[in-house]
């Protein structure tokens, strides 16, 4: 019990700055409950920027508002007259602006931000200047064998594309859906044309285009009034399912007569 206490709320709180790589190299224990460690480390922190602010307030306002007092008693200010007000507000100026006020203003901030986060993901994020250090050192040891992860690069290429296609949209008119029949060799083909993007169309599903079933076969974005293409090859027989897709061909403009390859 007490070995518990030791290491989630006085070691945990002091380690919970550093990133978890570091952390790990401390051998510090698995049992420590981090998300506890971490608010209690945040906690600090932001106790740390308000009683840090209180004291910088009281030790540096008081030197600065007597100084600027006694220098418009001595008429150092070239004769123009000074109120104690404007001293006063000259002088929270100054604190206001100094790099120790900002300082300490980043640590309330910081340990702010690091509290709730440790409290909602029941986890410990390091502290930002340790964070900074560590992956400096991380790039600079193994910066040439870093490369993008498969899966980052499928995420950023699917977020490029949502942009993209909801910016081609936006400038759309909305048109009812144009179908291209076609036929290659024995096997018979639709493409489908649409102004809008149909969610879940995603080949090798089948569709059932009325009373006929087709496979998806491939889907692309090409330009025009729309842009977006769903190529099918019409199966033999299908089966009704939950996964099959319905489709509905009233309504839309059918392109016949389209020449045989």
């Amino acid at each position: 019990m007490w070995s518990q206490f030791f290491w989630t709320y006085i070691a945990g709180p002091v380690a919970a700055f550093l990133p978890k790589r570091w952390r790990s190299a401390l051998g510090l224990r698995e049992g420590v409950r981090w998300g506890r460690a971490g608010a209690a480390s945040g906690a600090l922190e932001v106790v740390a920027g308000i009683a840090g602010l209180a004291y910088w307030y009281m030790a540096a306002m008081a030197p600065m508002i007597r100084a600027g007092t006694d220098a418009a008693l001595e008429g150092r200010y070239g004769g123009t007259e000074v109120t104690e007000h404007q001293v006063a507000g000259a002088a929270l100026v100054v604190f206001a602006t100094h790099p120790i006020t900002w300082l300490l203003a980043y640590l309330f901030v910081e340990g702010a931000v690091r509290l709730f986060a440790s409290a909602f993901t029941e986890d410990a994020p390091a502290s930002l200047p340790f964070y900074l250090v560590d992956r400096a050192a991380f790039l600079a040891r193994h910066g040439r064998e870093l490369e993008l992860s498969e899966g980052f690069r499928r995420h950023a290429g699917a977020t490029a594309e949502r942009i993209r296609e909801k910016a081609l949209v936006a400038r759309l008119e909305e048109v009812p859906d144009e179908l291209h029949p076609s036929k290659v060799a024995e096997e018979e083909y639709l493409e489908i044309r649409a102004c809008r993007k149909k969610e879940d169309w995603i080949a090798p599903k089948t569709v059932r285009v009325d009373d006929v079933y087709y496979r998806l076969e491939d889907s692309s974005v090409e330009k025009g009034a729309r842009p977006f293409r769903y190529r099918l090859r019409r199966l033999a027989a299908g089966v009704p399912g939950r996964t099959v897709l319905l489709y509905s061909s009233r309504g839309t403009v059918r392109k016949e007569g389209a020449a045989e390859r």
